[in-house]
């Protein structure tokens, strides 16, 4: 089994939350802005370095949320793999110090977006959105 070990932040402000689209090898969804860590990178500094090259904000970290392990079978890879993922996702709460909104090019997302709280349920978004919203306390 392969383990991914990333970082992301959820960033909710005037009643929006700041949403990367995913789309990366075909995906099409929305998720929280963050990211795999790099080698000897810490998590703090992935999930704001991983939100400033998805959305072109740099932001600040208010807490630690919890840490999400989520399993992805074989079958459901986005790589051409032959064994499950493990993927270990640490969720921070953040907030905007400044920065202007950009999409990301070339990477693994395309667009960045402040979307309504109230219109997220509607999205078409990865499982990872529900998961920092709830440990956010947001319902969706």
């Amino acid at each position: 089994m392969s383990l991914r070990v990333a970082a992301y932040c959820i960033i909710i402000e005037d009643g929006r939350i700041l949403l990367s689209h995913w789309s990366e090898r075909g995906s099409d969804g929305w998720t929280l802005p963050g990211g795999g860590l790099e080698p000897y990178e810490d998590p703090r500094d992935a999930a704001v370095r991983e939100v400033f090259e998805e959305t072109g904000y740099r932001a600040e970290l208010d807490e630690l949320l919890g840490i999400d392990s989520h399993i992805v079978p074989t079958e459901q890879r986005l790589a051409d793999v032959n064994e499950p993922l493990q993927a270990l996702r640490i969720i921070y709460r953040a907030h905007v110090t400044g920065g202007e909104l950009t999409n990301e090019i070339d990477g693994s997302t395309d667009e960045a977006r402040w979307i309504q709280l109230d219109e997220v349920a509607a999205l078409k978004r990865v499982g990872l959105v529900e998961v920092g919203m709830r440990m956010a306390g947001v319902e969706l």
